[in-house]
């Protein structure tokens, strides 16, 4: 295979993991018209149309499916093959990409990018922020970040934080004006704030516990969002009654922003974790980021401690 293959089956897997043109260009590093004419070079080669191209989205044909297929483990073993071989002159390096949620980016990971940059000169941090779950595997991540989420078997997870707990808070004028919720079953006469799932768009069902038993509630309210921080404002404006975790709310209910409710009824779930697939040797880079993300020395401490994924309650912020 001469080289130009190489790095036209490599653009044309960027393509497909992008899901567009202009995202891949930014990725590669080139210009949109570039890769366009790259991938048009590879399908005159082959003989055969891989992508097939409207004016809002690109996707692969079948003949392109069963090629990515095909190539991204072959991508990754010669990725990994070579970040080996740097590492063994005692540095890391390439492009580590990590898929997350916002509220892993904002309360974890943003105050220690400097810290990991220092520490990592030569590696290239591509940071995927979203809050609806993704293929890591399809997406050729080397790991990513949720909170309480079902990991597949085939998973390693790595524990990077205590466990979480959900918050059900109002303003204190709020209820001053609405009365305090005292069980659950009251927040049907209140004015609820609803998140609504990114993968489904379905809202999500408020999860409570109480006595060993688990159960949800439907409900409803002024304003429905996709991102967690916007209800917390709402809810610290007297729009209505929020349920939610947010790395602000201690500091809220401490400065009187925030008055929690229902707190008998608000249950916990494991807190962040860092995944990636079993079958994929750990690379340096990735090491160096889990270690970092711990706040250790990674000469000192040694490997990161591991642990079998396993299935845990979903929370609205995975």
């Amino acid at each position: 295979m001469r080289g130009a293959d190489f790095a036209s089956l490599t653009a044309f897997a960027a393509v497909v993991e992008q899901g567009s043109f202009v995202r891949a260009a930014a990725h590669l590093g080139v210009t949109p018209s570039a890769l366009s004419q790259t991938i048009r070079q590879l399908e005159e080669r082959m003989g055969v149309r891989l992508l097939n191209r409207t004016t809002r989205s690109v996707a692969p044909t079948a003949v392109g499916e069963r090629l990515h297929a095909r190539l991204t483990p072959a991508i990754e073993e010669l990725d990994g093959a070579m970040a080996e071989a740097v590492a063994t002159h005692g540095r890391s390096t390439g492009t580590l990409r990590i898929n997350l949620p916002r509220t892993a980016a904002l309360g974890l990971l943003a105050e220690r990018l400097g810290r990991f940059h220092r520490g990592n000169p030569d590696v290239i941090l591509d940071l995927v922020v979203q809050d609806s779950l993704a293929d890591i595997v399809a997406g050729r991540f080397d790991a990513g970040i949720r909170i309480g989420e079902r990991l597949d078997q085939d998973m390693v997870a790595v524990r990077l934080t205590s466990d979480l707990e959900m918050y059900a808070v109002a303003s204190p004028d709020y209820l001053a004006r609405r009365g305090v919720p005292r069980t659950p079953a009251d927040l049907h006469e209140h004015a609820c704030l609803n998140w609504r799932w990114p993968t489904d768009g379905s809202l999500y069902r408020w999860e409570f516990e109480h006595d060993g038993a688990e159960f949800e509630v439907g409900v409803r309210g002024p304003l429905i969002v996709t991102d967690s921080a916007v209800l917390l404002e709402a809810a610290a404006q007297g729009v209505g009654v929020a349920y939610v975790y947010d790395e602000r709310i201690p500091d809220w209910l401490a400065q009187g922003r925030l008055v929690r409710v229902l707190e008998a009824y608000s249950p916990t779930f494991p807190g962040l974790h860092l995944y990636y697939p079993s079958r994929r040797q750990m690379r340096p880079a990735l090491r160096n980021f889990i270690d970092c993300l711990l706040d250790r020395d990674l000469d000192a401490a040694g490997p990161p401690q591991s642990q079998a994924a396993t299935g845990s309650r979903a929370s609205i912020s995975s």
